[in-house]
């Protein structure tokens, strides 16, 4: 019996295109999570990201099964990619971008993973990542887009400059200055992380 936990993404792209839909099944779990959360990061919206997060998935099912997936990268980089491009077209599309905020009702950081908690912890950590939100919402979009690809898409700053077809300096100047506006804000308005 194959325990398709231990399998790496590789071994789960080929079960599944040798016509085992577990393998697929194992994939989506185990990467969902960060995939819905870029995608949320970029849309603002709740309903538009689900929408988006199913036309990813059916991108990434066509693709594996036309053999479009790139052995040599990630599948979580590769997917992130995917998701990242269908956020951009759909907003192209309609030309405009959103402004949306978190609702009290949702946050992408809902459908982060979770170790067992107790209610304190778990207050702690609703109110980190509430302060974590307010302070992402306030970077501009550009330095925005970097960071979620960077450290919530799992992406290189190759594969991120790639997907946003600008140089690599350019990606890495957008992730530095993303990183002191959010310092330049943490010192102004005092706010504490470690709580």
């Amino acid at each position: 019996m194959i325990h398709l936990q231990s399998l790496t993404d590789l071994q789960l792209v080929k079960l599944y295109q040798n016509g085992n839909d577990q393998g697929l099944e194992t994939l989506l779990l185990r990467h969902k999570q960060k995939i819905f959360t870029s995608i949320y990061f970029l849309a603002r919206n709740r309903e538009l990201s689900e929408d988006l997060f199913q036309e990813t998935f059916i991108k990434i099912i066509a693709s594996l099964r036309n053999d479009g997936y790139n052995e040599e990268g990630k599948f979580l980089s590769w997917a992130t990619m995917i998701a990242h491009n269908l956020v951009i077209d759909y907003f192209r599309k309609n030309k405009r971008m959103p402004m949306v905020h978190d609702t009290e009702e949702y946050s992408p950081f809902d459908v982060m993973p979770e170790r067992s908690r107790n209610g304190e912890q778990e207050m702690i950590r609703s109110e980190k990542h509430a302060r974590v939100r307010q302070l992402i919402e306030q970077i501009p979009f550009e330095q925005r887009e970097v960071l979620i690809m960077r450290h919530y898409g799992d992406m290189s700053f190759k594969e991120i400059s790639d997907v946003l077809d600008i140089n690599l300096n350019t990606c890495l100047g957008r992730m530095r200055y993303a990183m002191i506006k959010l310092r330049e804000i943490i010192e102004k308005k005092k706010v504490n992380l470690r709580a």
